[in-house]
């Protein structure tokens, strides 16, 4: 793998992993509310880690390239979102942060780690960012075959986001459980981010449907 291009991938990827979005929402909120949020990061990045093997195999573009597939994809990740974002926003009065009780744990870390791998996994710009972004940085000269360089590109992002969630949900643990107001606020502003973006995808398929139909 060319050395230089791999540091200007990474580059690239700790920048994209350091941009504030529905996974960022969701760290906080697991900082927030789960005895441990490392559940939920791992869902983030098994979501991910999804993409890569699908992008490794040549799946990825076999998908995109399916009329159709990636709308309903679109609209399945928007509708997702907009119910992670709706029970964030129904909490948020009682925000704070709480350990789990010992009976419970081990239900709510599976829980949380589902729905972790669902937000980064059901995402088709997920896919569609592995499709258009690693690609530039494989080099068809190089030792490895270019699945293996897809594979691992993919998985330098997964480890890096993973690093980047972690830091955001331990921040918003440290930060905000002594500040019940700042965890409202929080809260409430991660719940209003995941239901933009539901009905910013759900409006990016749908308008263009009812366009076309009046």
């Amino acid at each position: 793998m060319n050395p230089q291009l791999f540091l200007a991938f990474t580059i690239v990827a700790v920048t994209l992993a350091c941009t504030p979005g529905v996974d960022w929402a969701y760290s906080i909120s697991a900082g927030l509310r789960q005895r441990s949020f490392i559940p939920a990061v791992a869902g983030l990045c098994s979501g991910y880690v999804v993409h890569t093997l699908l992008m490794a195999l040549g799946l990825a573009a076999l998908l995109a390239g399916v009329p159709g597939l990636l709308g309903w994809l679109t609209v399945a990740g928007a509708a997702y979102l907009l119910w992670l974002g709706i029970s964030t926003l129904r909490s948020w009065r009682g925000a704070r942060f709480s350990a789990d009780d010992a009976v419970g744990q081990s239900a709510n870390q599976l829980r949380s780690f589902l729905l972790g791998m669902g937000t980064s996994g059901i995402n088709p710009k997920g896919l569609l960012f592995f499709l258009a972004l690693v690609p530039q940085f494989v080099s068809p000269d190089a030792a490895l075959p270019v699945p293996v360089q897809s594979g691992l590109l993919g998985l330098t992002f997964v480890l890096l986001a993973g690093l980047v969630y972690t830091a955001v949900a331990l921040a918003s643990r440290k930060l905000l459980h002594s500040r019940p107001a700042a965890a409202r606020v929080v809260t409430l502003a991660s719940g209003v981010i995941m239901v933009g973006l539901g009905v910013a995808l759900l409006a990016e398929q749908l308008v263009p449907l009812a366009a076309r139909i009046l």
